[in-house]
């Protein structure tokens, strides 16, 4: 009963945080605004599943808001990294990859289809990768191995997402005239998305903690929600919508012909 309970307060939460960034979007005419809802709709998710065990009192209490504190570092950050491409760079300009998904900007296509295809989409895709933050918070600690498993591939997770960022600012931050056709230092010459590879190790880093620190029967029943973000970072709204506009640039197709598209491996030499 627990279970269902956080579940459905889990989905309220989504329901509220996308309506809001849908309202947001349709005031500045930009669907990318559903970018800081991706990442601050989860910490919403986790403190009102918190809340739910809490008050409900199941489950493990610093089990739960140990997750809730790694999703809100991670959720928060995010949100924050993607604020100014969101809803300040460009003003009015759609980013490609939504553009891509709406079949036009939003003024083109209508808010009705804006819904369907990107905050309907994206909304269910955040409860179902919630799930076992909603279940680990009314479950006990059965495994704590896992937990602190967890913790440590959620690190990896966040130190290749937040230094990716970090090294790909730098390289903006460089006179177009003066900087390399293509960033491929540090991070960048190992994976071509460090960011998209931290954010779904981060995911299984949870599932760890969350799913599988409930004992084997939530770990198993909750695998596949790590699996759903990284079949979302991959191909649906991450590495093979950007890829269609990168590969278009001077120089990214040998890039690419050298480097590892997703998870880090050592650059191809010849």
């Amino acid at each position: 009963m627990s279970v269902l309970v956080v579940l459905v307060a889990g989905l309220v939460a989504v329901v509220i945080g996308m309506g809001a960034a849908a309202v947001r979007a349709q005031q500045l005419n930009k669907v990318a605004v559903v970018d800081i809802a991706w990442g601050a709709g989860f910490v919403l998710v986790a403190l009102t599943s918190a809340v739910v065990g809490t008050v409900l009192d199941d489950g493990s209490a610093w089990k739960r808001w140990l997750v809730t504190g790694l999703v809100a570092v991670w959720g928060l950050r995010l949100a924050w990294h993607v604020r100014g491409r969101a809803i300040g760079e460009h003003q009015g300009k759609e980013d490609p990859r939504y553009a891509e998904m709406l079949g036009g900007s939003l003024a083109e296509v209508g808010m009705a289809t804006a819904l369907r295809r990107v905050f309907l989409v994206q909304g269910l895709a955040q409860w179902l990768v919630a799930v076992p933050v909603m279940v680990g918070a009314v479950l006990g600690a059965d495994w704590w191995p896992a937990v602190v498993a967890g913790v440590v591939v959620w690190g990896v997770g966040l130190f290749f997402e937040a230094v990716g960022d970090r090294q790909l600012a730098a390289y903006k931050a460089i006179p177009k005239e003066s900087r390399p056709q293509v960033m491929d230092s540090g991070l960048w010459g190992w994976t071509r998305h460090p960011n998209y590879f931290g954010d779904a190790t981060v995911w299984w880093g949870i599932w760890l903690a969350a799913g599988l620190g409930s004992g084997w029967v939530a770990g198993l029943a909750t695998v596949v929600c790590p699996a759903i973000m990284t079949f979302f970072l991959v191909q649906v709204t991450g590495v093979r919508l950007l890829e269609k506009t990168m590969m278009q640039r001077p120089g990214y197709p040998e890039y690419a012909e050298r480097t590892s598209a997703f998870v880090p491996l050592p650059p191809k030499r010849g």
